[in-house]
């Protein structure tokens, strides 16, 4: 049964808005959800991107945890394939010690941008030529357990911090690839539903039956990430989603808009008979509407993903309209709330 929800914020820059603008409203956000008794707050990696705010999680990570209380706050996720495991390890660990117990480490191997930001970001690294992308997972484990024996390639390397807890590590995906990893890996997976990626429930059910436990996780933990759009009336809702449409349209066809567009913006937009089909079967993994109808439809695709917990990912325009999406889905599931 559907019992917790997270958020995933992606730091959209809005039409009319700036960068700082739009990372303090992501600190507004964590700090209403942490009140609203979400379960955890990721945020995502994303380079080279005129629309959205940040590109270094950690960073975010760290402020954001600082300005709340009970929340776990993590990453969706940290591009491993970009940097050492090492300082990974390090970075999360000095996290893990500063917020106990409230520390997320999702992990991607997807580029998280254009070409040319790869290039400048594995400058110089071998991982340009090889994948090393699991045994990069091992070694992140093997740093946190404090477990790399003689025949490591760095034996007894500690990566500091010494504590006594790590953070909970996710693999992310949208493909039947990471699933078999994390299943393999014996670590929890998390699916980008909201790609639109089909053969998510097939990848989350193949996780789920070929699981095998470890130091981690002894069963199973899978999650879906899931678009929403939710307000009082199914047409508010509908007029809200509009932004997120022509946004979402323009990276289909290979056209990054520099911010998100504002309702405004979507209605006079020249939409082709094309677009307007693309839009419509985006709709098919989208969930928009009340809150009776987003509830609905989310406890079914939980049931289809086998968890207990959704991410969900809102992209409005209107701030106050997406602070009121998610309180209205929190009210819907009777989240604990602390007010």
């Amino acid at each position: 049964m559907l019992t917790k929800l997270g958020i995933l914020d992606q730091s959209h820059i809005l039409e009319g808005g700036t960068a700082p603008e739009a990372l303090a409203q992501t600190t507004a956000l964590a700090q209403e959800a942490d009140r609203l008794g979400y379960s955890r707050y990721w945020v995502s990696e994303h380079h080279s991107m005129r629309a959205l705010a940040h590109s270094s999680p950690e960073v975010l990570i760290a402020h954001l945890a600082a300005q709340t209380s009970r929340i776990r706050v993590g990453s969706g996720g940290i591009m491993l394939p970009h940097y050492s495991a090492y300082k990974v390890a390090e970075n999360f660990r000095l996290l893990e010690a500063l917020h106990p117990g409230r520390i997320d480490l999702g992990l991607g191997r997807a580029p998280g941008g254009l070409p040319l930001a790869t290039r400048a970001l594995q400058e110089g690294s071998s991982m340009q030529r090889i994948d090393r992308y699991p045994e990069q997972i091992l070694d992140l484990i093997g740093y946190f357990q404090e477990s790399h024996g003689s025949d490591h390639r760095f034996p007894g390397l500690l990566a500091s911090p010494s504590v006594p807890s790590m953070p909970q590590m996710w693999l992310l995906g949208s493909s039947g690839d990471s699933a078999r990893l994390a299943a393999r890996m014996g670590v929890s997976f998390a699916f980008a539903q909201f790609f639109g990626t089909p053969g998510g429930v097939e990848s989350t059910a193949y996780y789920h039956d070929h699981y095998e436990p470890s130091v981690l996780e002894e069963r199973p933990h899978s999650m879906a990430a899931v678009a929403v759009v939710c307000a009082d009336t199914e047409e508010e809702a509908e007029r809200l989603a509009s932004s997120s449409d022509l946004f979402f349209l323009g990276l289909q066809n290979g056209r990054e808009l520099g911010s998100l567009p504002s309702v405004d913006t979507a209605a006079a937009y020249p939409y082709t008979d094309w677009d307007h089909e693309r839009i419509r079967q985006s709709r098919g993994w989208r969930v928009v509407g009340t809150p009776e109808q987003v509830k609905e439809r989310l406890i079914r695709i939980a049931e289809q993903y086998q968890t207990d917990e959704l991410l969900i990912v809102t992209s409005v325009h209107d701030f106050e309209s997406r602070i009121r999406s998610y309180r209205l889905l929190a009210e819907a599931f009777e989240l604990p709330s602390d007010m």
